[in-house]
């Protein structure tokens, strides 16, 4: 047991010695700790097996150095032998040393030199690469300065992006770069003034040139309208027309659609004339650029509510029109003109940009502008009184509406307003037409029209329907029974139903639309215009008997014309008099009430001569007899009677009759009131004789048949009354007079006793006054007391009939 236990302690002692002489130093601590560790004497006898190792190692050492001894005398021997060797090579090693180093004094100096500009070139390099870095950035920075410079803002705004976002972060250290990241928002902000200072002189600019933006669209809308025309005219035989195109470029159908060019096809050059667009007339980079600039800086509502809100308040200057529009076509002209322009621009805007306006915006802005519009023609165009303008006005509104309707634009209501326009136009052709007949009636002889040869008679009845055939039987030179004012009004009647038909034109209207509104203002002309202007003409006081019957005549001969004035209508509408709804004129009431008035005012003319005539009577009332023939008054009133009355044959015969008769119930009530003037106080039995004279002249005329037609001697019946009160005076029948009163068989019925007793009281004051000096003479004293008698029962049959 105790011999195991020695056994393994030596062998433990064996491998702590050779991990020992195995192990570094540092690391022997653990091992010899372990030595301790064992049995208490485990050390001791650890000491000893290390002594004997170190006794063993002694003895090997010995063994190898007694073994190299002789080596090792040998290599000393040989090192002293070397050692001179080795201070002679020093010397030489020391030598060459110094003269190395002295030699190389110069290439250090060199190499330092070389040294420094390698440290130079290396920091060039580094600066040169830091300015490769920056250079960019300066060079895009000058590029920013030449796009200010040359107006480029939004190649400007696009380079700012990048010095922003790709160059100045690769320098952000340097002081210019913060610089400029700094001086950037304010040269936007710049920018934006700048553009939004361009934008205020293009809106100024564009109020100045709407007027020929819209001069050019207006134009070529009327282009198009004749080009149209010219289509409609040669599309049957197939030929090629040409692409027309707006003023915004876009090609447009063959349609009411917008503002084309012009393709004359009888002029070459204008087929060939560039079509001028908006884009022409007007620079509108200032918008582009602006609203390019907004969008870039995050701002482009506030612009586009900034442009809207000035083009309102232009439209509302637009929309002003100038106190004297009214007078020229210019001005209506010039107030279209800036519309369309305003409005062309707009629609430019609209399809050029992306919702800088919209179409909502245009049509409130449209709407708007189309109320104005109207009140503003509605006022205007009542202030106009010549019809060329108000045409003129017209083809203006058309025009304006075909153009605004090109570009989507609705006009129904100005259409509509074109037929108040209408209305107005012929109130303007009215009184126009009013001068023109008057001019007619003023300028007219009132004679027929003398026609001396076959080329005379032709030229009369091209202007005017008249067929007679005893007249074209009879030989030249003869007389038309019209006078030259016929064929005058009838031409001008068709001239005004031509310039009533060209406010029709190009209001898109059926046949049936036109033709009515022709008749109805031809009506119009007839019954209103004409009418009044005959009714004046009949009226004046300067129009003669002869006039009278002229123009009944000439009344005669335009109402027998009426027929022809429908049938002239008819060939220009096309549109058949049977149609259900086809208003007739008026022609025919409007001469009938003219000739009636003519009637009424040649018995009234006839009358007031007669009254001349009556005034020139002067009777002697007091003569003893009378002087045997007739007074010559009298005599020169019948003359004037009957040669009034040959020019009546001319006249219809119971207006001829009717006048006849008139005259001489009036002449016969006019000499009747002679008798009974109250001024006249006493008549003399010899002026009773003298005025019986005259009153058979009166029916002489009568007897005569001064007019054909009377049955028997129904014109003496005008003269009955006083027939029969101046026999009961010259036979002096009182007592049958008297007998037969109030019997209808008495030769004096027509006398009245008021009458008889109002001419008996002048007569007995006459014999009172006469007979002075002869009262004793029993003749005249028996006459008086018959006048007195016969006087009271005169007043008794006046009373009895009072009562």
């Amino acid at each position: 047991m105790a011999e195991n236990e020695t056994l393994e302690c030596i062998t433990e002692h064996e491998r702590i010695l050779q991990e020992i002489e195995s192990t570094d130093t540092a690391c022997v601590g653990p091992t010899l700790r372990s030595i301790y560790d064992d049995q208490p004497n485990a050390h001791k006898r650890f000491m000893e097996k290390l002594d004997a190792r170190i006794r063993n190692h002694d003895r090997e050492i010995e063994k190898m150095c007694n073994f190299h001894h002789q080596g090792f005398v040998d290599a000393i021997t040989e090192l002293l032998k070397v050692r001179a060797d080795a201070e002679k090579l020093m010397g030489q090693v020391t030598d060459t040393n110094r003269r190395l180093q002295e030699a190389g004094r110069e290439v250090t100096a060199q190499t330092e030199e070389v040294i420094r500009c390698r440290i130079q070139q290396r920091n060039m390099a580094t600066t040169v690469e830091k300015l490769q870095l920056c250079i960019p950035v300066l060079e895009m920075y000058s590029k920013l300065k030449e796009q200010l410079e040359s107006k480029r803002y939004y190649a400007a705004l696009k380079t700012m992006e990048q010095l922003e976002k790709v160059y100045i972060p690769r320098v952000s250290q340097y002081r210019f770069c913060q610089i400029m990241a700094e001086n950037l928002p304010r040269l936007r902000e710049e920018i934006k003034e700048i553009s939004m200072s361009d934008l205020k002189d293009f809106l100024e600019s564009i109020r100045k040139h709407s007027d020929k933006v819209g001069e050019t669209a207006m134009r070529q809308a009327q282009q198009h309208r004749t080009f149209n025309s010219a289509v409609a005219k040669q599309a049957s035989i197939g030929q090629y027309t040409k692409p027309v195109y707006s003023l915004n470029g876009r090609t447009h159908s063959h349609t009411h659609n917008g503002l084309l060019m012009d393709d004359d096809t009888g002029d070459e050059d204008e087929a060939d004339e560039e079509v001028l667009t908006a884009q022409d007339l007007v620079d509108f980079s200032p918008v582009y650029r602006c609203l390019h600039i907004y969008t870039v800086l995050g701002d482009r509502e506030t612009f586009e509510n900034y442009y809207r809100k000035q083009r309102k308040k232009q439209a509302r200057l637009v929309l002003q029109p100038q106190a004297n529009m009214h007078e020229t076509v210019e001005g209506y002209r010039r107030y279209f003109n800036q519309i369309v322009g305003f409005f062309v621009v707009e629609d430019h805007i609209l399809h050029a940009t992306q919702g800088l306006v919209t179409r909502a915006f245009t049509e409130e802005l449209w709407n708007m502008a189309l109320s104005k519009i109207i009140a503003v023609l509605r006022t205007h165009s009542s202030y106009c009184d010549d019809p060329d303008l108000v045409l003129e006005l017209k083809n203006l509104i058309v025009i304006f509406a075909d153009t605004l309707q090109g570009y989507g634009f609705p006009v129904n209501r100005l259409f509509d307003l074109l037929f108040e326009v209408r209305d107005q136009y012929n109130e303007t052709l009215l009184k126009k037409w009013a001068l023109v007949f008057r001019e007619i009636f003023e300028l007219d002889n009132y004679s027929p029209i003398p026609v001396e040869t076959e080329e005379e008679y032709k030229l009369v009845i091209s202007r005017f329907p008249f067929h007679d055939a005893e007249i074209e039987k009879q030989d030249f030179p003869k007389k038309l029974p019209m006078s030259q004012s016929v064929p005058q009004i009838y031409t001008q009647v068709k001239e005004f139903i031509y310039a009533s038909l060209k406010f029709s034109e190009s209001l898109h209207r059926s046949s049936t639309e036109i033709d009515d509104m022709l008749r109805k203002s031809t009506n119009l002309l007839l019954t209103r215009t004409l009418s009044s202007c005959l009714q004046n003409l009949i009226k004046k006081p300067h129009i003669g008997l002869t006039e009278l019957v002229q123009i009944i005549i000439n009344t005669t001969h335009l109402e027998q014309a009426c027929r022809y004035l429908e049938e002239f209508i008819t060939n220009i509408t096309n549109v058949s008099p049977e149609t259900v709804h086809t208003t007739r004129l008026y022609g025919l009431s409007t001469f009938k009430d003219a000739r009636h008035a003519a009637e009424g005012e040649i018995y009234t003319k006839l009358n007031q001569k007669i009254d001349e005539f009556i005034q020139l009577a002067d009777y002697e009332w007091g003569m003893a007899e009378s002087d045997g023939r007739a007074s010559g008054y009298l005599m020169d009133l019948i003359n004037f009677l009957r040669s009034t009355f040959q020019v009546f044959t001319h006249l219809p015969g119971k207006v001829a009759q009717t006048a006849c008769m008139s005259a001489c119930k009036h002449l016969s009530t006019s000499l009747m009131q002679m008798l009974l003037d109250t001024e006249l106080k006493q008549i003399s039995m010899g002026a009773i004789q003298q005025f019986n004279l005259d009153v058979i002249q009166c029916e002489l005329f009568a007897s005569s048949e001064p007019v054909p037609g009377f049955q028997g001697d129904t014109l003496q019946l005008a003269f009955i009354d006083l027939r029969q009160l101046l026999d009961l005076f010259m036979v002096w029948d009182w007592s049958t007079y008297l007998a037969d009163y109030g019997q209808p068989t008495s030769k004096y019925l027509r006398v009245n006793p008021a009458t008889a007793l109002a001419l008996l009281e002048k007569m007995k004051d006459t014999s009172k006054k006469n007979n002075i000096f002869s009262q004793f003479r029993k003749n005249d004293r028996d006459k008086q007391k018959l006048i007195e008698t016969v006087v009271k029962q005169l007043r008794s049959l006046v009373n009895g009939m009072s009562s």
